[in-house]
């Protein structure tokens, strides 16, 4: 696996070749995304970058994040009761979600394309993606007494 550093190197190089503008905002994005170990939303993305980059708008980060989506650089995670996180690292790997805080932290447990295709063997289907998240109480949360 690739450091965020060689990844960004790698991603910049893939974007220009493609015809890209690699402003400073678009860079700043692409950071925020390969650093960061929090699942950022949309929002959280916006808000960081703005503190450099005053002028940036919204419209901006959701252009690229959904452009770096297209391309399967990043991964959304969709939750049903809140906004989508980004995981700048778009190889399926499985999440650990605390219901409470709804911290997503990554779960490094193997190979799951082995049981991609023990699915696809047992159901016949051509398996695209897959995503395995699992969902409890963090240990932080855990300690707060309610």
């Amino acid at each position: 696996m690739l450091t965020p550093e060689a990844r960004m190197e790698e991603l910049v190089d893939r974007l220009r070749s493609q015809g890209h503008r690699m402003t400073p905002q678009r860079m700043a994005i692409l950071e925020i995304l390969l650093k960061s170990k929090e699942h950022p939303t949309a929002e959280q993305i916006f808000k960081s970058v703005k503190t450099n980059f005053p002028m940036t708008s919204l419209a901006t980060v959701y252009k690229t994040v959904s452009m770096l989506k297209e391309m399967g650089e990043v991964l959304e995670l969709g939750f049903h009761d809140e906004c989508a996180r980004y995981d700048g690292s778009p190889c399926p790997h499985p999440h650990l979600v605390c219901i409470k805080c709804k911290k997503i932290v990554d779960l490094d447990i193997g190979d799951t394309d082995e049981l991609s295709q023990q699915v696809a063997r047992r159901t016949g289907y051509r398996i695209e993606s897959h995503r395995f998240d699992f969902y409890g109480v963090c240990p932080q949360c855990q300690d707060d007494k309610e």
